[in-house]
């Protein structure tokens, strides 16, 4: 049979680690040769000899240098022997052969080596590095000894546990003869580390809680100080630009407000409403006296119709007795005020508190012209067109209620008691 493989298997280097170390005066010699294609095999020997001249190692140089180096590892390190023994023939780990390991534990000689072991000190070791481990069972040795060296420092150690009967000390260190003293140590040892462990996690949490208490108060002593500096600054801001509006026109009202600190917004709020009062008696102060009665009467309207109504005259002079203006007929402003002189012989009403004509509707809702009076004690309703004749008198005491609309028609309902109400409408004034 004939097989053809595809596989293509380079040769290139193959018999490299089969060739011998060559020294270089036979490369120069080769290449020094008449011979063109000797010259050409060993183009190495072109390099100079001042270039070249280290040998490479022998094979007994490179066998001594690898021995000398593993002595020396060797030397750096401490001997221990581990003793394998094979529990069965089957290499299975659910498996134990006791004939055999018995066997194997003899034949090595481990129960020699054991009792020769055992007649001496199991355990010996450095006194720093054993206090090290076992200074936390003792109180004289934790966390640091006191004594002038640690070989009485150990001493200590195991005179307080009992154990000095069992124990030798040498110059550097402290030989232990049975196992059972290490056992007994080690067995202190593992019971203090969890509490020693807690007592370090404890240390450690209370210096960043420490630490962080201290950054938290540095933040809040920056922090109370940039808060005074606001409210200092936000101070003589206020100060600076509210000195002189004694002396201004509309006495501060066009200065604008400095932006407060979010713990001063109350107090701008509050400052803004004492100012706004100081400034409302600063223009109060300077009202005539004449003017007051109009002022107080404006006040008690606004109490009354603010956010009511859009227009409600604030900005005008009030007349209230407005028939009796020059503003009205000369004819019908006599006719008007001799009507008033006669009902007041006869009624004996101290004040006018308002007079105008008006256009009455009536509940089939047709409207007439009529003129109104309001005095201390009633209310009159006239006939403008005949010399203002009394058509119905109404005490004051049976008005219930003014009502007005929020538009610009100037429609005023008066409600009566146990009747109809009155409806009039002040947009038209003129009969």
């Amino acid at each position: 049979m004939y097989f053809q493989s595809s596989n293509r298997y380079s040769v290139e280097g193959f018999l490299d680690k089969n060739k011998d170390t060559l020294f270089q005066d036979f490369k120069r010699l080769m290449y020094n040769s008449a011979d063109p294609v000797l010259r050409e095999m060993w183009p190495e020997g072109k390099q100079s000899i001042t270039e070249v001249t280290k040998r490479p190692l022998t094979a007994a140089t490179l066998f001594k240098n690898s021995i000398v180096a593993l002595v020396e590892n060797l030397a750096s390190k401490e001997p221990y022997y581990v003793r394998c023994i094979k529990p069965n023939d089957q290499k299975s780990p659910h498996l134990f052969d006791e004939e055999r390991c018995c066997h194997q534990v003899s034949y090595l000689g481990l129960l020699e080596n054991v009792r020769v072991r055992r007649a001496g000190f199991a355990y010996r070791q450095p006194y720093d590095r054993f206090l090290l481990r076992y200074k936390m069972t003792c109180e004289y040795t934790w966390p640091n000894h006191l004594m002038a060296t640690d070989r009485e420092a150990t001493q200590a150690l195991m005179e307080q546990h009992g154990f000095q009967d069992d124990v030798a000390y040498g110059n550097t260190k402290v030989f232990i003869r049975t196992p059972q003293t290490l056992f007994c140590l080690e067995e202190a040892r593992a019971q203090l580390i969890p509490i020693i462990v807690l007592l370090l996690q404890k240390a450690w949490r209370g210096a960043l809680a420490r630490r962080r208490c201290r950054y938290l108060r540095a933040v809040y002593t920056i922090m109370s100080y940039f808060k005074r500096y606001k409210v200092k600054s936000y101070l003589l801001e206020l100060v600076q630009r509210f000195q002189a509006v004694r002396s201004m026109a509309d006495y501060g009202k066009s200065v604008e407000w400095p932006e407060p600190p979010a713990v001063l917004a109350q107090f701008q709020e509050n400052s803004k409403l004492i100012f706004r009062r100081w400034r409302a008696r600063q223009i109060v102060n300077n009202i005539p006296p004449s003017d007051m009665e109009q002022i107080k009467a404006k006040v008690a309207a606004l109490d009354v119709l603010q956010g009511l109504r859009k227009d409600w005259g604030c900005g005008r002079n009030w007349g209230r007795n407005y028939l009796v203006s020059v503003d009205e007929n000369p004819v019908m402003a006599g006719q008007f005020a001799k009507r008033v002189e006669a009902l007041k012989e006869k009624v004996h009403f101290r004040l006018v508190l308002f007079s105008c004509h008006v256009r009455k509707i009536n509940h089939c809702n047709k409207s007439t012209d009529r003129a109104l009076l309001i005095t201390d004690r009633h209310l009159y309703k006239m006939e403008p067109r005949k010399q203002y004749r009394v058509m119905a008198s109404i005490p004051l005491k049976m008005v219930t209620g003014v009502s007005v609309t929020s538009g610009v028609d100037q429609l005023v309902v008066f409600h009566m008691q146990n009747c109809h109400g009155l409806v009039v409408c002040l947009h038209k004034m003129h009969p």
